[in-house]
């Protein structure tokens, strides 16, 4: 069985997320399917289809996150350090070509968000900065072409 790693907040709000489905979502859908049964006839019953098909989603979520839970490895990136760029690090990268700054912290998959700074393990950029450290370069292959990065700092918080 694969680990899955992951930061003790992106575990934490899959907890959250499963607790929500099965103590809110599921019992919500559950009334709801009742109720469109109470309409009657079930082949023409759109609220019906439309409860059913939502309760096959809660299912499915339910199924994935209890997964992804039981395969999680959390890591707690307080507890790490040094000049090495590995899981959780915080990355300051300079563009070669447009010396812009930007920032990214390297998290398990079901955390990342581009929006907020958080990049995907698995993603080109985080592969191509494991394992480096400050001063190095490093050349992605991005689905808009080759980029040139400096890495300029590397912190654990």
């Amino acid at each position: 069985m694969e680990k899955v790693p992951m930061t003790a907040t992106g575990y934490a709000r899959l907890q959250d997320e499963l607790k929500f489905l099965k103590s809110t979502a599921r019992p919500e859908v559950i009334r709801a399917i009742a109720e469109a049964r109470e309409h009657g006839d079930l082949s023409e019953n759109a609220e019906y289809h439309a409860a059913r098909e939502r309760q096959s989603f809660i299912e499915g979520r339910v199924l994935e996150l209890e997964d992804k839970i039981a395969r999680a490895e959390v890591i707690d990136v307080s507890k790490l350090s040094g000049d090495i760029i590995k899981f959780g690090a915080t990355v300051s990268l300079a563009d070669e070509d447009t010396d812009e700054e930007i920032t990214y912290q390297i998290v398990g998959e079901d955390e990342s968000d581009i929006k907020d700074g958080r990049i995907s393990i698995t993603a080109p950029l985080a592969r191509g900065l494991i394992g480096k450290s400050v001063g190095d370069l490093v050349e992605v292959t991005t689905p808009s072409g080759a980029r040139s990065y400096e890495v300029i700092s590397v912190t654990y918080n």
